[in-house]
């Protein structure tokens, strides 16, 4: 058997990354079986689906690296367009008596559920247009259609007795009591499928064999099998994954900071880094904590997927990221680094190895592209801000004399302007007035990167180059009068 596992985001909205994870999870699964990928649009709601969020889905999988095997481009791929489909499967319902008309308004509806709210009952539908449509006449229901006047829904007619198994590839094996599942709608009155009917013909149609989703779908699964029985088809097998929480233990939302994929990858996060760790967030694979894409499909199991929930741990993310950060090439780095800088309105340099000689300097201090760029402003900006605080604090008046004659053994220097150079310059300078190291370096500090906090000096000197190093010295002496 060949393993065809899908991911079936819904174009309402940006890509959020505990929805992302089941369609990882189903990607893994499928190359590791070397399977088959399916990505599919469930965009039935065609109020809230728009092209913008579509885009937005399909542009976060490729960032992310999670290619499809089929999929859009292709419309036969879209819900909204398998609605003839569906209408099939549920006239062939209709045809067979396992669906029937519900003419129930809204206030009856909400009657039953205030009445179950009173005695204690579990809410749900309770069957009273089951039997109100004869047998002999369910062949021959239209499906819903306001416009025409047909103002019903389609309900699924659920078996009353005996007990549907899930036997879950992640939680084990649920049993569900029959009697406890209402008759749900296929069809709503707009003439429009629902969920739980057109996932299951997708489901089928494209011949799934595997279905990887968030556990708050389990409910839906003993519906969905048994619409699958009803139909003469066989269920695929289901693997449930735990949903993601927010470290105080409810549901990740906004509230607990960025969420959807392109938010990370704007905060300057790597691919790499995000999937890293949101494969570990439910899975593991002994006590590894870094996985390469190659490591992640060899390995993937659902035996090792844990059963509770994923707490979102922000700070192990950055730690991923700033390990991916100071593990990549700077070659690399300074190509992905280049729209940050764009994005602040600064000039990227066009002299690629000043480029990377400047992220060399920085990689161990940012975490993320953001951060480094933020970090980098000194080198990329003129002229510079001094910082009021540390001006006072550093550029006085008896540093001038020091921070002159260092400006004149800079200037004196001959050939390569590197660190080689600038140390032995300072550590003359030192002598002469007898200070130490940090008496000068660190109002050198403050003159060539406008605060207190930097690489190392002499890299700083180095990168910055003798002129621009010359002309923020001048500047700092100049305030320190």
């Amino acid at each position: 058997m060949t393993v065809r596992t899908r991911y079936a985001p819904s174009p309402t909205g940006a890509l959020h990354i505990g929805n992302v994870r089941s369609g990882l999870f189903a990607y893994l699964f499928a190359r590791h079986k070397r399977g088959q990928f399916i990505l599919r649009i469930d965009d039935t709601d065609q109020e809230r689906s728009t092209q913008e969020s579509l885009d937005e889905i399909l542009e976060s999988l490729r960032w992310l690296g999670v290619d499809w095997d089929e999929g859009p481009p292709d419309r036969r791929y879209f819900q909204s367009s398998r609605f003839e489909r569906y209408r099939e499967g549920a006239r062939q319902l209709l045809r067979e008596g396992k669906a029937y008309p519900c003419y129930c308004t809204v206030a009856e509806l909400e009657a039953m559920r205030q009445a179950a709210q009173r005695e204690h009952r579990k809410p749900g539908y309770d069957g009273r247009c089951r039997n109100r449509t004869a047998p002999a006449d369910l062949p021959q229901v239209a499906l819903p259609d306001k416009s025409a006047g047909r103002d019903y829904t389609i309900r699924f007619r659920s078996p009353r007795v005996g007990e549907t198994v899930v036997d879950d590839l992640i939680k084990g094996r649920a049993v569900f009591d029959n009697a406890e599942l209402d008759d749900l709608i296929i069809f709503r009155s707009d003439g429009v499928p629902t969920y739980n009917f057109a996932t299951v013909l997708d489901d089928a149609d494209f011949g799934m064999t595997h279905v990887v989703r968030g556990d708050d779908h389990l409910p839906n699964t003993p519906r969905q099998m048994q619409i699958f029985y009803a139909l003469g088809l066989q269920p695929p097998a289901y693997a449930h994954l735990p949903m993601v929480m927010g470290p105080d233990g409810a549901k990740l939302s906004k509230r607990h900071g960025a969420t959807s994929v392109f938010a990370y990858r704007d905060l300057g996060y790597f691919p790499e880094a995000l999937l890293n760790y949101l494969v570990r967030l439910g899975w593991s694979h002994g006590d590894q904590e870094i996985f390469s894409r190659d490591e992640m499909i060899e390995f993937f199991d659902f035996a090792n997927c844990g059963k509770s929930a994923g707490i979102f741990n922000a700070d192990k993310l950055l730690w991923l990221n700033f390990h991916y950060l100071k593990e990549r090439p700077l070659e690399r780095l300074a190509a992905e680094v280049k729209p940050f800088i764009a994005k602040r309105g600064w000039p990227i340099p066009g002299d690629e190895a000043w480029l990377q000689r400047m992220i060399a300097t920085l990689r161990e201090r940012a975490k993320t592209l953001v951060e480094l760029v933020d970090f980098a402003h000194f080198y990329l900006v003129d002229p510079i801000t001094l910082d009021p605080k540390a001006a006072a604090k550093f550029l006085r008046a008896e540093i001038i004399e020091p921070l002159t004659a260092l400006t004149d053994e800079l200037e004196a220097l001959d050939g390569e302007f590197n660190e080689a150079a600038v140390q032995p310059a300072f550590e003359r300078v030192l002598a002469k007035f007898g200070i130490k190291l940090g008496q000068l370096a660190q109002p050198v500090r403050v003159a060539l990167t406008g605060g207190t906090v930097s690489p190392g000096i002499y890299e700083v000197i180095a990168v910055l180059g003798k002129a621009r190093t010359l002309a923020r010295l001048r500047q700092a002496i100049a305030a320190a009068r």
